[in-house]
């Protein structure tokens, strides 16, 4: 899985706020003020998204309603496990992580691991 560009970026960011299904117009009314784009640019965008299996759809009227196929948490798990695989040390990659760690992440770490409970095969 690879990364979004700047745009894509800022256009996920929106529907996963949103947490709905919406419309382009929404999600052009969602980026700006803060950038100042064409409704035509943001199709392309929300469409070529849609061609690469990132977003779902459903037609609402004359328009589409879009939606992500995954969650946040799930596209940046993604991103890790990829760049795990692809760094060719997943260990030693882990480890690097963790020592460039802020205090507050190391205690999300912490807590995230001591939450979870690794199911246990009795065979």
């Amino acid at each position: 899985m690879r990364g979004f560009g700047d745009l894509e970026a800022a256009i996920m960011s929106a529907l996963w706020d949103r947490g709905e299904p919406v419309s382009v117009r929404q999600v052009l009314s969602d980026l700006q003020p803060e950038r100042q784009l064409a409704y035509n640019t943001v199709l392309t965008v929300v469409d070529n998204l849609y061609k690469k299996g990132r977003l779902k759809r459903a037609r609402d009227g004359r328009a589409f309603l879009y939606w992500p196929v995954h969650s946040r948490a799930d596209y940046g798990m993604q991103l890790m496990r990829d760049a795990m695989t692809e760094s060719g040390d997943p260990a030693g990659s882990l480890v690097t992580f963790v020592q460039h760690l802020s205090d507050d992440e190391s205690a999300a770490l912490r807590q995230a691991l001591d939450a979870y409970e690794r199911p246990t095969d009795h065979t």
